[in-house]
């Protein structure tokens, strides 16, 4: 995995993940998880009732997909069969509220993400490429102040090497001259590869385990320490 690579004016559009690479995203839900945990502890310890959440949201991901509003029904599914059936309606109530707070809260940009983003737009083309619910994600996207420097938006139900190459062929490019910054090596970086399009792996500090896969080299893909590094690898 390259870390002193220069990109070349071959890249005609670089596309950004959003959540935990622009702003702060994971850290809600797990805060979110730690008082679901807190809560099944007289019914299992909470390291127990998270490993379940897990196994649940996963279960969900197929039908539901990604987002606040899935989070909550896990909760609550969850919650039912740890309990074994015997959960209030006051813990009903509580364990929606634990969800609702992982949605509309004030955006936490990361210090370098809107000067960074305003550097890069005067050279190249960008696009926003995210996943999750619909109008989570614009929510976000409109509150974050940054939509302006993006020339497109794209909002998937899955990050996969289809989806990318439909962004591809909508800009009538060759996958060689698009590139993708991102945090998730499994949704950001490894389809981008299998289309042979370029990529950019900021790891973040947190990350969901759903989301945790086995990293691999590659000499279309470059590690960056944060997005502020961006700048060196297109000599901005």
């Amino acid at each position: 995995m390259e870390t002193g690579k220069k990109f070349n004016s071959n890249i005609k559009l670089i596309a950004f993940d959003a959540d935990d690479t622009l702003w702060e995203n994971e850290l809600h839900y797990r805060r979110a998880e730690e008082r679901f945990g807190k809560m099944m502890e007289k019914y299992c310890s909470a390291e127990v009732a998270n490993e379940m959440l897990l196994r649940v949201e996963k279960d969900n991901l197929p039908l539901l997909g990604y987002g606040s509003k899935p989070f909550i029904i896990s909760l609550i599914e969850c919650g039912i069969e740890i309990s074994g059936g015997t959960l209030t309606n006051e813990d009903i109530l509580k364990l929606i509220s634990i969800g609702k707070d992982t949605i509309g809260r004030e955006m936490a940009l990361y210090p370098q993400a809107e000067s960074v983003l305003k550097k890069l737009s005067v050279k190249y083309q960008l696009s926003l490429a995210t996943k999750g619910d619909l109008k989570e994600q614009e929510s976000k996207i409109a509150r974050s102040g940054l939509k302006k420097y993006f020339s497109h938006i794209e909002i998937m139900s899955e990050k996969n090497s289809e989806n990318y190459m439909k962004i591809v062929r909508l800009h009538n490019l060759e996958p060689e001259q698009f590139l993708m910054v991102g945090n998730s090596f499994k949704s950001d970086i490894l389809p981008v590869l299998e289309i042979g399009a370029n990529a950019v792996y900021i790891p973040s500090e947190i990350i969901w385990a759903h989301e945790v896969t086995e990293e691999i080299d590659h000499p279309r893909l470059t590690k960056a320490i944060d997005l502020n590094n961006l700048l060196t690898l297109f000599e901005i």
